[in-house]
């Protein structure tokens, strides 16, 4: 089946079914890219799929408050194109938790979610975006501990 398995963790991205009796919703787990205001924290992620997965994209978003462009500060809704328009069905749970997990490296301002965020990104001001970003990632990403394998 195309749905992650445990065999599949790598060590960014923690994947598992939030019921057993429900393969339709899962939770995953991201780590912070190192090099990022991300860095250190662990970030969940709830991840919902159709009947017609994988026909269609799972719909994906933050659980854990992020500070980021493409990020709704309200909902944890992810704007990536992966997960709309670009999404094949060649892609799993993984590398889709995979894309989200890139999309924390590489903010971009032109689709934004987050208006603040976005409004630094664009302005130029990345000192103002990172303080931020970084300041949510301690408060609210510090908390989750990385699963025992």
């Amino acid at each position: 089946s195309s749905f992650g398995k445990p065999s599949g963790d790598d060590d960014d991205v923690w994947l598992r079914p939030s019921d057993p009796d429900n393969l339709l919703r899962w939770t995953g787990l991201i780590r912070g890219p190192s090099g990022t205001p991300y860095e250190g924290g662990v970030f969940q992620l709830s991840i919902r799929v159709g009947t017609d997965y994988p026909l269609a994209p799972p719909t994906i978003a933050f659980v854990t408050k992020v500070f980021h462009p493409n990020v709704h500060f309200g909902t944890g809704e992810i704007c990536l194109d992966i997960l709309k328009k670009e999404w094949s069905p060649a892609w799993g749970l993984q590398a889709a938790c995979r894309a989200v997990l890139a999309l924390l490296s590489d903010p971009d301002a032109d689709s934004p979610l987050n208006g603040d965020a976005g409004n630094m990104v664009r302005g130029g001001d990345m000192a103002a975006f990172r303080t931020t970003a970084r300041m949510y990632t301690v408060e609210n990403a510090m908390i989750i501990d990385w699963p025992e394998r």
